[in-house]
């Protein structure tokens, strides 16, 4: 029997000199650990957007989400035995100050569409960074 895990996936924007800029992070676990975007477990009961706000706030130390946009874009995957549902969100930072990250993130880095889009590993995340950069660059 399959288990089925719920997980977040935040791209965080912020405005630099008018431009979108995006967060990227880099795990502090593996050999070589590639540059990606917040993500976490949903709890058993737990609303998206409390999930959301526990990771930005907990994870990397910016203030409460406001603006979330639901990227609508869901994905399941199978690892083993287990099912697993991404849900994707973009997140405005008001500010793109210093974070204070939590010991399973290494670094961070602020940049515009074209690096975010070549730095992400995964073809969904680029997927999701694409349509979150169009959303926001239409509004």
């Amino acid at each position: 029997m399959n288990e089925l895990q719920h997980r977040i996936k935040v791209f965080i924007y912020s405005f630099q000199q008018g431009a979108p800029r995006y967060l990227l992070l880099r795990s502090a676990r593996g050999i070589n650990p590639t540059w990606g975007t917040l993500d976490g477990a949903i709890g058993f009961g737990e609303k998206i957007e409390t999930a959301i706000e526990r990771e930005v706030t907990k994870d990397i130390g910016l203030p409460k989400p406001e603006d979330l946009i639901d990227l609508q874009m869901p994905k399941l995957w199978t690892l083993g035995d287990e099912e697993i549902v991404e849900w994707p969100y973009g997140s405005y930072a008001p500010s793109a100050g210093e974070l204070s990250l939590d010991a399973r993130w290494a670094d961070y880095r602020w940049a515009e569409f074209g690096a975010a889009y070549s730095s992400l590993h995964l073809e969904l995340d680029r997927a999701a960074v694409t349509r979150l950069h169009t959303l926001i660059s239409a509004a």
